[in-house]
């Protein structure tokens, strides 16, 4: 038996599925949709955000800030999750890639529970702290674009509540950040992130290799 994680065949990454996976109807009737796109590799994997909401319900979380929202996949499954006053705010630059998420929100009947931010979410996030959020979100997801990982984590240390946690996608981003030979902006900036939060005294952290590999990030009190 190896140490170390093992390594996913497509047959045994399917198994995975098959005997984990319970995606609500409609959930994955927008992923299947959403695989369709050119882009669809910006979606979050659905073993990884069915964690996500294991870990929402564990925590009773209510209150979701989600940075980067794409098709609504993750959204969409949040607001399923969290109870009916719940608030998922959900934030991104693109209203074409959000509409798609918004005929499934509708229909699960959770549009009432989703709050879409279409800005830059740096400039959503100061108006969240201008406006009594700090420390205010359970939950904070941060998958939106690599060179602002850096901010969006420190104004996340910010809006996040004490015992809050904050979840950042794609800290592995695809094994890149080993390859010295990869010296992409978006490597280096999720590399100095990494680099930073392992010795950053005001956290708890845990990188795992779910998808595209995560890191929890719980501040300390």
């Amino acid at each position: 038996m190896t140490k170390m994680t093992i390594n996913l065949t497509d047959t045994l990454y399917n198994y995975v599925l098959d005997h984990s996976l319970q995606e609500p109807p409609l959930v994955k009737q927008l992923r299947e949709e959403t695989a369709k796109l050119p882009m669809s590799a910006m979606q979050t994997p659905p073993e990884e955000t069915q964690f996500l909401t294991l870990l929402i319900k564990l925590m009773n979380a209510s209150k979701i800030l989600e940075i980067g929202t794409f098709t609504g996949y993750s959204t969409l499954w949040f607001a399923m999750t969290i109870p009916e006053h719940g608030v998922v705010t959900a934030c991104d630059v693109d209203e074409e890639w959000t509409t798609i998420g918004k005929r499934y929100w509708e229909k699960a009947g959770v549009s009432h529970k989703i709050n879409l931010e279409i800005a830059p979410a740096l400039d959503t996030m100061n108006d969240l702290l201008n406006n009594h959020k700090a420390n205010y979100y359970d939950l904070i997801f941060i998958d939106a674009d690599k060179e602002n990982y850096m901010n969006y984590y420190e104004k996340a240390l910010l809006l996040i509540r004490p015992g809050g946690v904050i979840v950042i996608d794609n800290v592995l981003w695809g094994g890149s950040v080993v390859n010295s030979l990869n010296q992409s902006r978006d490597v280096q900036a999720i590399r100095a992130l990494n680099k930073m939060l392992i010795n950053d005294d005001r956290v708890t952290v845990s990188l795992l290799p779910i998808g595209d590999g995560v890191t929890f990030v719980l501040p300390k009190k």
